[in-house]
């Protein structure tokens, strides 16, 4: 009789082909029971655990690899798979190869980069050596995958290991990414997201505000603090008008999540409540609802096919919009008297045109809602004083707020401090309580956080750019933003809402054209006086257009510059945002043309795009520290910005060339730091590690990378819609866009030599006679 074999219960025996897709998510390749195949055994197998042939050499050890012997695994018809105890491998792999300590595998470690693993088809008796930074940190990370799953053993598909770099990033992004940076704002998800890194207080309890008018939501969240004790959670129900800035600095000390949209559902027991709608967040230490962030989010999301994911945060923005009186910055309670670049128009009519087509009135009733809410936004805020400068006509990022920003890291406004400080001897921390409670006065420092506050309201938080005159720019970024607000709803009013539209909500319309004369009069009409048409839109974006061109296109310098209101002057300043009026559409022919052909070589570097000129940065030292939206540095935003504006007037190849850097710089990141995808970059040193203010974000991770971070991942989904299928194998094999452009450009040149030869009259005339001879 033969002898029985013994084997873990539970485990699942499987012939060699049917091991199922090397490429399914984790959640279904971990997530069944543990798998083995019915080849040949050996006395030596190591199903129960990891026993390499030789012990793993790291640090000081020399690395002699041997010719392949008769034992090592050969190549075989099927795909190679390797049985592997997931725990002890893990060791290993750490020990050997993560020289640094950071729990992650990258060029920088200097460990001998390789790890033999048994195959599952001798039960682990061969080895097969798994060889390079790229095959270790996705063996680390398939490891660490298995062990969320709860695997001890596993029989791991060396396609995971080898798998394309493009599709694998793109694929974390669509299927786990996402995912991970989800979050809901209810009884099921307020653990998560109450977290808030930027909190500073010392105060830790999880905090909700409420706003006035939804007694339903009050009632709900306190349901949940009654039901869920151990959560100490503080339900407040704000004033209606809750973004008086001296009512926003009184809550700094307590600071809170602000609720959002929720949706009725039933509750399983008969009855009805309430669910909270789920958005993505940006990531690391942004841990709720942004705004520009979200747009971008978006795009990537349409990209990716979860129509109904960027659906519902424009639902979040049409209920901060009627509760909190604009798209907040942030959905904290610092975050309410500030609002980001406006991107609602856009993000709804891109949604609306990917939704179901099934219910056409529904879609419409949600655009209409969407619409409403941005016409509320645009004559509350954007056209409103103080952002209105109704001498101009220009807009401008000009919140309200009192005091010193709470959200930001402890010592970031020290060195602004100090001086003050030292005038009325006192240390940085006294003067800065008594500053904010209004104990002392200093105009100086009021002026100074007015033109900071609206550095953080334009996103661009900070840049030299706008260091101390932020609040008085009328910038290109705003108005062409502006401008395509208006196209916008025009267009919307015109083919969806047969050219009427009655708005719902009552509030102020402002003047137009906007004087300084109409500014004064205190009358205003009314939002339910009469109907929108789409004439009376298009009509305010031509004027726009006109007062861009008057004060923000420089013909001499063949680029758009911010205005400043108060010094009526250009801003020199060169910023990539003047790409933005390509994005917009208010651009002339003739004034892209220049920008294309001028001002483009001012941004493009290896990597993409740089936020603005090195000239215009100036010199930086230890009392100039660089700032992170000036160059080197470079931000998802800019690249599909300048993606989208290049190719809508027909720069398609430019569009392309800039994407090419740009996915390059990604996955390069991507295959050599185990996965890394971060806020932005260094794109002149192709790098992520950033040590500028804040340094970078969705870097630190343990083993596997689990969000990526929002707009990032959005501009590698977004990129890779330009790229043609040799651009992205190329991207795939990390050709530098240096090689890569090169060969295109000496290929074209070939071919225009060829094309000119062939057509030269004289060569013709020769070629004729040739052949008559």
């Amino acid at each position: 009789m033969a002898p029985s074999l013994t084997h873990p219960s539970g485990v699942t025996f499987v012939d060699d082909g049917e091991h199922g897709s090397a490429h399914l998510e984790a959640a279904v390749y971990y997530g069944g029971g543990e798998t083995f195949t019915r080849s040949r055994t050996y006395s030596h197998s190591h199903i129960h655990g990891y026993n390499p042939k030789r012990a793993p050499a790291f640090q000081e050890d020399v690395i002699t690899r041997s010719r392949r012997m008769s034992h090592d695994e050969k190549s075989v018809a099927g795909p190679r798979r390797f049985l592997i105890d997931v725990e002890e491998t893990i060791r290993v792999v750490l020990e050997q190869e993560d020289t640094d300590g950071d729990f992650q595998i990258s060029i920088t470690d200097a460990g001998p980069k390789l790890v033999p693993l048994g195959t599952a088809t001798s039960n682990g008796f061969k080895t097969f050596d798994i060889r390079g930074t790229y095959m270790l940190s996705n063996l680390l990370q398939e490891l660490a995958l298995a062990r969320d799953h709860g695997r001890k053993r596993i029989v791991l598909d060396e396609a995971r290991l080898t798998e394309n770099p493009v599709d694998r990033l793109s694929r974390m992004i669509r299927h786990s990414f996402w995912h991970s940076l989800t979050r809901r704002i209810d009884g099921d998800g307020l653990e998560i997201i109450t977290a808030d890194p930027k909190n500073r207080t010392g105060r830790v309890q999880p905090r909700i505000y409420v706003p006035h008018g939804e007694p339903a939501m009050a009632e709900y969240y306190r349901k949940v603090a009654r039901d869920k004790p151990h959560m100490n959670l503080d339900v407040q129900v704000l004033p209606e008008k809750n973004d008086d800035p001296y009512f926003v600095k009184s809550l700094n000390p307590k600071p809170g999540l602000l609720a959002l949209a929720m949706e009725e559902v039933d509750d399983g027991k008969g009855g009805r409540t309430l669910k909270g709608i789920p958005f993505i967040v940006p990531g690391a230490r942004f841990n709720e609802l942004y705004n520009w962030d979200s747009y971008f989010i978006s795009l990537g999301l349409l990209v990716d096919g979860q129509v109904k994911m960027a659906k519902n945060m424009v639902e979040h923005f049409i209920f901060e919009i009627k509760h909190y009186g604009k798209i907040l910055n942030g959905s904290r309670s610092y975050y309410l008297c500030r609002t980001q670049p406006p991107f609602l128009t856009d993000m709804a009519l891109q949604i609306y045109n990917q939704l179901d087509r099934s219910d056409m009135e529904a879609n419409r009733q949600w655009l209409k809602r969407a619409i409403q809410a941005a016409i509320k936004e645009y004559h509350t805020i954007w056209v409103a004083e103080p952002r209105m400068d109704p001498k101009t006509g220009l807009s401008r990022y000009r919140p309200d707020g009192v005091g010193i920003p709470p959200e930001t890291e402890a010592t970031h406004f020290t060195h602004i401090l100090e001086p003050y400080a030292a005038k009325h001897g006192i240390s940085v921390l006294e003067f800065s309580e008594k500053y904010n409670n209004g104990v002392l006065k200093e105009p100086g420092l009021d002026e100074y956080f007015l033109h900071d506050r609206a550095v953080r309201e334009s996103g661009h938080d900070t840049t030299y750019r706008f260091e101390k005159r932020c609040a008085n720019l009328g910038t290109i970024d705003l108005q062409a933003l502006l401008y395509k607000y208006e196209v916008d709803i025009a267009t919307a009013i015109s083919e969806v809402f047969d050219d009427e539209l009655m708005l719902e909500e009552d509030f102020p319309l402002m003047p137009f054209p906007p004087t300084p004369e109409s500014y004064a009069n205190p009358h205003r009409e009314r939002s339910t006086a009469r109907l929108q048409t789409s004439d009376e839109w298009f009509e305010r974006a031509e004027w726009r257009r006109g007062v861009i061109d008057k004060y923000l296109w420089n013909e001499s310098k063949n680029l758009y510059f911010d205005y400043d209101t108060v010094l009526e002057k250009q801003s020199l300043y060169e910023s990539v945002t003047a790409f933005w009026a390509l994005w917009a559409g208010c651009a002339s022919e003739e004034q892209c043309w220049k920008v294309v052909s001028q001002s483009l070589k001012k941004f493009e570097v290896l990597g993409g795009l740089v936020s603005g000129t090195e000239e215009s940065r100036g010199k930086v030292s230890l009392d100039r520290p660089n700032r992170q939206w000036d160059y080197p540095y470079a931000w998802p935003p800019h690249q599909i910005m300048a993606w989208v504006g290049l190719e809508r007037y027909g720069y398609l190849e430019e569009a392309q060339r800039l994407a090419y850097r740009w996915l390059y710089m990604m996955t390069t990141a991507f295959v050599d730091f185990n996965g890394v995808v971060p806020e932005k970059f260094d794109a002149v040193k192709l790098s992520h590690l950033v040590e500028a203010e804040y340094g970078n974000q969705g870097i630190d991770f343990k083993m596997v990378p689990r969000e990526g971070f929002g707009w990032m991942n959005a501009a590698y989904q977004v990129g890779l819609s330009f790229m043609t299928t040799h651009m992205r194998r190329a991207v795939a094999a990390c050709t530098s866009p240096e090689v890569f452009f090169g060969r295109a450009a000496r290929a074209e040149t070939a071919l225009a030599q060829a094309t000119a030869a062939s057509t030269d009259p004289l060569d013709l005339a020769m070629e004729t006679l040739s052949l008559a001879a």
